[in-house]
């Protein structure tokens, strides 16, 4: 077969790329894996490495480009960028209002037909002008003063949602206008990262995105999470606009710039309200903030009649909600215990109406994220509200420095709910109750976890069901687990709201069948801090006895393989606790049993993987991955999640994605199944 020519392969690559880019970041409808469009990628990299002249502006390889930036250069805008006037009355009375206003400035009589009307949210973001020609995403610049603004492309070609090539037939120009936005679990996401690192934290989404925009390093902004919607039109040559504002929006749609389908054509000013109150009441549900919904006459032949007053438009207005801030007094800070047992400061606040809603508590997250802040018990704080997020207080009102800051809260030693003692790791932030066998307010993760199918693979209990048994008063601690065969707690579970005889029984049958496991799936059960499943088999194989082990030193546990002084620390500090100790007995003497030993000198049987480590990726074509995990460690070898350079060998089938690539970057030894079997069997 002729080689392919590289010009035309690149140009297939840079089209499927821009499809599938579409399908994934703009429709939600991926029509491929990850692997093979990173893949795809990649081949793209090296062709363009090997022949730098294919290299185009609109290549999905040019996603993050360019230096760090001195500064911004100036962009005048070849159509100003106007903002529309803001109606901050948010009764009814503000679309009659407008509408009013429109059917006057085009001398609608009364018995004219309602004036059509597209309505559309109002994102909270940041506007910005794309400029493509040709087809190809030329610049894109802010608002600035709406005459001129800031040449942004290089940060701009980070956000994926927006192509750097239009679908379709290109125009000479077209100039799209839209909004730059945070997605909110995008923007919880980001903060939960900063919180892990120490870092500080982001007030709102719409701050975060538009400080993120005017990064003079496109690296920096390629980190954070951004979307895009189209909302105008700019500067157009070459291109028929369509004759409604809807149509137009629908056009952008199809050559593939993101637009929001949160719209519609209404008429009169009583559409414009029922439009206002269906988002007002969605608004909570919506995957970003929105500030109110905008109104814009539909037919653009009217807009031109209307023309503009000043510097905003006649024909649009924002018709705003109430705010998602609010300013109110922190009377008090209690202490919230989570389920997986972190301890989280939460504020006691004079009730305010924010966001929609009447609040009085609101998440402080951590004690260092609250000291950052400043805050103080007494302070005057600004309480931030936005959908279905938590309520946080996001920082103290009063520009001035307090000096110094003296916070009056502390963290307390013992957990509040059970009485645990309260730790915070080395170089950690979250402080945690030790108790978690125990505490009440974890008790619904630790029966989850505990009954886990790498735990005691407890058949029939899941997550309704462990609501069910709380809630029902028939589980109070784990070992309770295993009183519900007796004659009375049968019964009551029989009971149980949608609880069949059929089902109780097979939960019956699966506590029964869990009694007998292995020590190394006991501890893991467990749920004690930084024992996994690996860690819990070093120390089954280690120690060969729960009471051996429950005795172990700091020290004594140390010796334990790739045990280190975090997680000894963890380990004693769980069984220094007297309730979780009674809690292993009681379960021991619920009849749980396994094989024990006297550690570290079990009859292992050939070891040939002892001291090897290995990473299993893609699909194996006869072994699941836990079949080849348990095989691996019955060989005495470790199986990691990520390729470094001390992995020994990678074990990759169908689909292995970025842990084979790694490999071969770093040398490591690539194995199928069928060389996997042969180590298994001896081999080298």
């Amino acid at each position: 077969m002729a080689e392919p020519d590289p010009a035309a392969r690149a140009a297939e690559l840079r089209t499927l790329l821009h499809h599938h880019a579409h399908r994934y970041y703009v429709l939600d409808a991926p029509e491929i894996p990850d692997a093979e469009y990173d893949r795809l990628l990649t081949e793209l990299q090296a062709l363009e490495a090997a022949f730098p002249e294919l290299l185009t502006p609109d290549s999905p390889t040019q996603r993050v480009v360019g230096q760090v930036l001195p500064g911004f250069a100036p962009v005048r805008h070849a159509v100003p960028m106007l903002s529309i006037r803001t109606e901050t009355d948010t009764t009814p009375a503000g679309a009659y209002k407008f509408d009013a206003s429109v059917r006057k400035a085009a001398q609608l009589t009364g018995d004219v037909p309602p004036v059509a009307y597209n309505a559309e949210l109002k994102f909270d973001g940041l506007a910005i002008n794309l400029r493509y020609v040709q087809g190809v995403l030329a610049q894109a610049a802010t608002r600035g003063d709406g005459e001129t603004g800031e040449d942004v492309t290089q940060n701009i070609r980070t956000i994926n949602q927006i192509p750097l090539r239009l679908q379709g037939a290109a125009p000479e120009v077209l100039e799209v206008r839209g909004e730059v936005y945070m997605r909110r679990d995008d923007f919880e996401r980001l903060n939960e990262r900063q919180r892990e690192t120490g870092q500080k934290t982001y007030i709102n989404p719409r701050n975060t995105a538009a400080g993120a925009v005017r990064q003079l390093d496109p690296a920096i902004t390629a980190k954070r999470p951004l979307s895009f919607f189209a909302y105008g039109l700019g500067e157009i040559r070459g291109w028929d606009q369509p004759s409604t504002h809807s149509a137009t929006l629908d056009a952008l749609a199809k050559l593939g710039i993101p637009v929001c389908a949160d719209r519609a054509v209404v008429l009169g000013a009583d559409g414009l309200i029922d439009f206002h109150a269906a988002m007002g009441a969605k608004r909570d549900a919506l995957p970003f903030d929105i500030d109110g919904v905008v109104y814009k006459v539909n037919d653009v032949a009217l807009q031109e009649r209307l023309g503009f007053l000043t510097h905003q438009p006649r024909w649009a207005v924002a018709h705003k909600y109430p705010a998602q801030e609010q300013v109110t007094r922190l009377n008090a800070i209690d202490i919230q215990v989570g389920r997986t047992g972190k301890l989280t400061p939460v504020a006691k606040l004079e009730p305010v109406f924010v966001g929609g809603t009447t609040v009085s508590n609101a998440t402080l997250h951590n004690v260092f994220e609250l000291r950052r802040k400043g805050v103080r018990v007494g302070d005057t704080v600004i309480v931030r509200r936005a959908g279905d997020v938590i309520p946080e207080v996001v920082g103290r009102v009063g520009s001035g420095a307090r000096a110094p800051y003296v916070p009056n809260f502390r963290m307390p030693p013992a957990c509040p709910v059970c009485g645990s003692t309260v730790l915070r790791e080395r170089g950690g932030i979250d402080h945690r109750c030790s108790g978690g066998l125990f505490c009440a307010a974890q008790r619904k993760q630790a029966l989850l976890h505990f009954a886990g199918r790498r735990a005691m693979d407890i058949e029939g209990l899941g997550d309704k069901l462990v609501d069910q048994l709380g809630d029902g008063g028939l589980i109070r601690t784990l070992p309770e687990l295993y009183t519900l065969a007796t004659d009375e707690r049968r019964a009551r579970l029989s009971a149980l709201e949608r609880m069949a005889d059929k089902s109780a029984a097979r939960l019956l049958a699966g506590l029964e069948k869990s009694k007998t496991t292995t020590l190394a799936r006991f501890l893991y059960a467990l749920g004690i801090r930084h024992v996994g499943e690996t860690t819990a088999k070093d120390l089954a194989r280690h120690f060969g006895n729960i009471h051996r082990l429950m005795a172990a030193s700091v020290e004594q546990l140390l010796e334990v393989n790739d045990v280190g002084p975090v997680v000894a620390q963890s380990i004693r500090t769980f069984f220094e606790q007297p309730h979780n100790v009674e809690v292993v007995e009681q379960l021991r003497a619920a009849g749980i049993t396994w094989p024990e030993h006297d550690g570290d000198a079990p009859d292992k049987g050939p070891q040939p993987l002892a001291g090897k480590t290995l990473v299993l990726t893609g699909t194996l074509p006869t072994l699941t991955r836990d079949e080849a995990k348990a095989l691996v460690e019955a060989a005495g070898g470790k199986v990691a999640g990520s390729v470094s350079k001390k992995t020994s060998y990678v074990v990759a089938g169908d689909e292995a994605g970025s842990k084979l690539d790694k490999a071969r970057e770093l040398g490591v030894t690539v194995l199928d199944e069928t060389g996997l079997r042969g180590l298994l069997d001896g081999g080298s």
